[in-house]
């Protein structure tokens, strides 16, 4: 639901919650060894990614309106080996990374924090700009999540968005409601785990 006192944090929290989603749906139609296939040796596996991506927020989002971006203490290249062993691990790495930003999300003063100058590897962004970043760079990652989930379930994979062949029944469904302002990620994020 929109919160009219802070409508740009709160339309970028639904946008960065709905990619989150796609990821967990992912995960919900694969088996263990499914995370940790890869097509080829240059190919990153699922839990590779979420190495990658958690280990990424908890860099960026860690005490950072004060500390510059790209902590000491990360590791980069390391999140692209295999570190991860098992779903359990992967799940959890993947949640601790998605709280870590989110809490820093969550403590945003709209009216004084977005123009709010922070540094990622010293090179200032406000910090709607270091948002707007992540928001391009997660999802281009949990795309390639959902790809090799396509790519191993084949037919058995059960769509994260409109199926193929329904998208005239779709916008059907769409246009005969009236018309309405929600945020189009709505949907998605406030009902149940469809594929349950």
């Amino acid at each position: 639901m929109e919160n009219r006192e802070h409508p740009i944090i709160e339309n970028l929290k639904q946008q960065f919650l709905y990619y989150k989603q796609l990821g967990d749906q992912t995960f919900h139609q694969l088996e263990e060894k499914d995370l940790f296939w890869k097509f080829n040796s240059e190919f990153n596996s699922i839990a590779i990614i979420v190495n990658h991506i958690a280990g990424n927020m908890l860099s960026r989002w860690t005490d950072f309106l004060t500390t510059d971006g790209e902590k000491d203490w990360r590791n980069r290249d390391q999140e692209f080996e295999d570190v991860l062993k098992s779903k359990v691990e992967v799940m959890a790495y993947w949640e601790k990374g998605w709280e870590c930003f989110l809490n820093a999300l969550n403590q945003l003063n709209e009216d004084k924090d977005l123009n709010q100058i922070i540094y990622i590897r010293n090179q200032g962004h406000t910090v709607l700009e270091a948002l707007q970043r992540q928001l391009a760079h997660y999802p281009y990652h949990i795309g390639q999540m959902v790809m090799i989930g396509k790519m191993i379930k084949n037919e058995e994979w059960k769509s994260l968005s409109i199926p193929k062949n329904e998208s005239s029944s779709y916008n059907q469904e769409k246009f005969s409601k009236e018309k309405s302002k929600i945020h189009f990620t709505e949907e998605y994020i406030n009902k149940k785990d469809h594929l349950e």
